[in-house]
């Protein structure tokens, strides 16, 4: 079995909608695909609607947290969308979304880019909005050649001239509000230093403390001696190992199905997500 846990659609920031996300992922080969799109499960309903036969759908999300003043993402698979706190949570992430958005907006063009709210929001079409919707609208105004030049310094990376933060839950506490909706979550991407920091060992344990299901080892920015580190330290803290394409769309060059998790770990993973 292939199986990829992380991808994305136009529900947040992927390019590609739900419906097409799933033709892509069996067109792929995949056998299981979860859409984790940002703090949002609205791509849900049309992803079954579509579903390929011989393809099944993980329900997933991906949460904004903020762990030391960074920003962590965690992967959460089989949320209740009914359980009343993680509802308001995410409402309290993706209205700050908007907050942050404009603001980066206004700095934007304090710094000669011809770009509007309205644009922005028009790219997002009533997705979740975050950073890529304001990259690609950058490249629309000839600001940049390609969305990814939008992730520096120079722009909106992280500290970065048009950066502006915003809220995000604590790790902890949102992977106990995930094992109270009935799910399990995943650390998403931790070894990443593309994404400004790497998120190290003391911090991990406390997460599976708090109830961490699994790390994701198997990213595209992960190189291989951060694969093995992560598998060891997901072994030393009987976390499943996980993995994931990260894929958005075009932004990311349609990727699904680069990276999988294995068949055993994946049925470790997804055990107490079945129990409850």
């Amino acid at each position: 079995m292939r199986i990829d846990l992380h991808s994305h659609s136009t529900a947040s920031d992927g390019t590609d909608p739900p419906a097409e996300v799933m033709r892509r992922a069996r067109a792929a080969g995949l056998d299981v695909i979860a859409l984790t799109d940002h703090d949002t499960l609205a791509g849900h309903d049309e992803a079954r609607r579509a579903l390929p036969p011989g393809l099944t759908l993980v329900p997933g999300i991906e949460l904004s947290c903020r762990l030391g003043g960074h920003s962590v993402h965690l992967l959460a698979y089989h949320v209740d969308p009914a359980q009343a706190e993680l509802a308001e949570e995410l409402h309290a992430v993706t209205t700050d979304r908007l907050r942050r958005a404009r603001e980066m907006v206004g700095k934007l063009r304090e710094l000669g880019v011809d770009i509007t709210w309205e644009q922005v929001a028009a790219i997002a079409g009533g997705a979740v909005v975050g950073r890529p919707h304001l990259a690609r609208a950058m490249v629309a105004a000839g600001a940049i050649a390609s969305p990814e030049q939008a992730f520096t310094a120079d722009w909106i990376g992280a500290g970065g001239r048009a950066h502006v933060g915003r809220y995000g839950l604590d790790p902890e506490r949102a992977i106990r509000l995930v094992s109270s909706a009935g799910g399990v979550s995943v650390l998403a991407h931790p070894g990443s230093p593309q994404r400004g920091w790497v998120i190290g060992d003391e911090a991990v344990e406390r997460l599976a403390r708090a109830g961490l299901g699994g790390l994701e080892v198997a990213h595209p920015d992960h190189d291989e001696a951060e694969r093995l580190r992560l598998a060891r330290l997901a072994g030393a803290l009987g976390l499943a190992v996980s993995g994931g394409s990260d894929d958005h769309g075009l932004l990311t060059g349609h990727r699904l199905g680069c990276e999988t998790i294995a068949p055993g770990e994946y049925e470790r993973l997804m055990s107490p997500a079945a129990g409850a």
